[in-house]
């Protein structure tokens, strides 16, 4: 049974890829600064920071793969501390690649983003493609195997509070109103976090090795036929509000693929979740978070 590590495996989707590696018999073992709530009796789990190479390298010991999912991923966040960003998205990286290379480990995946072809996301996408072009070059100098894994518009359970679609979903539940800091025309490729990763251990296939992957969805929405369902699914009257207050710097509007440092193959899976069926999944579980906390 081959050992895989996932660093950030603590979180949204680091936690759903541990899960999907254990359920196809790898020994997964989860680097994190915090534990996981989500861990399996069949799992292990080592607490440690991503620029903490000793700890780091004693962790992936023995390791077949490494994926990393650590980091700064809300773009809010990284639009406001670029300096916690840059160590973290792009130094923090540096550190797992070294320790990789210290451990011979066969592959190293990582956890980027739609966002690299665009020019908006700030210092979030600056950071990944940073991070791209040194994965690439560890690559070149060190024979470190890769497979980049670029994802889209992600959401399903687990999800963080800032997470798109987890956040419109409680403000219409909590207030019967949703905020959108947008037009109504902004189009998105959802993928339920299940769905991408399925996709993201199929990334282990030797067909992939050292090419980028895009992770999406299949359907391509715009926010206002997506809040449309999310109204009609929760099936009370919910107001939703579109106002232009937003930072173009931060978010795109029609599409992330404007530039293209490398290109990148869309992997695509034979079923996946509706994003109906996703989204009253979705409505169900923070109905439950919200009666939990009133208790």
């Amino acid at each position: 049974m081959d050992k895989v590590t996932v660093i950030g495996g603590s979180g949204f989707m680091g936690s759903h890829v541990a899960d999907e590696l254990t359920n196809r018999g790898y020994d997964v073992t989860i680097y994190d600064v915090v534990p996981s709530p989500w861990l399996k009796k069949n799992q292990k789990m080592v607490e440690g920071d991503i620029q903490d190479l000793k700890t780091l390298q004693n962790c992936i010991r023995d390791s077949k793969y490494v994926y990393h999912y650590a980091g700064v991923a809300d773009i809010g966040e990284s639009a406001d501390k670029p300096i916690d960003t840059i160590k973290t998205n792009i130094v923090g990286t540096a550190t797992c690649l070294e320790a990789c290379v210290n451990e011979n480990i066969e592959r190293f995946i990582y956890a980027s983003t739609v966002y690299v072809y665009s020019d908006r996301g700030s210092f979030y996408r600056a950071s990944k493609q940073s991070a791209e072009i040194i994965i690439e070059s560890f690559r070149d100098k060190y024979d470190l195997d890769y497979t980049i894994l670029r994802y889209g518009s992600l959401y399903g359970s687990r999800s963080q509070t800032w997470n798109g679609l987890r956040k419109y979903v409680t403000q219409a539940i909590k207030n019967k109103k949703i905020l959108y800091p947008g037009t109504g025309h902004e189009r998105r490729e959802y993928i339920h976090a299940n769905d991408a990763a399925n996709l993201s251990v199929k990334a282990l296939e030797d067909k992939y090795k050292n090419t980028s992957l895009t992770i999406t969805g299949t359907e391509v929405l715009n926010s206002s036929e997506l809040l449309a369902m999310v109204k009609e699914i929760i099936g009370e009257p919910i107001k939703i509000e579109f106002s232009n207050d937003i930072n173009e710097n931060d978010h795109y509007e029609l599409s992330p693929y404007r530039y293209t440092p490398k290109p990148a193959k869309k992997i695509v899976a034979s079923e996946f979740i509706d994003i109906g069926q996703g989204i009253l999944n979705l409505v169900e579980e923070i109905t439950q978070e919200i009666k939990q906390d009133k208790s």
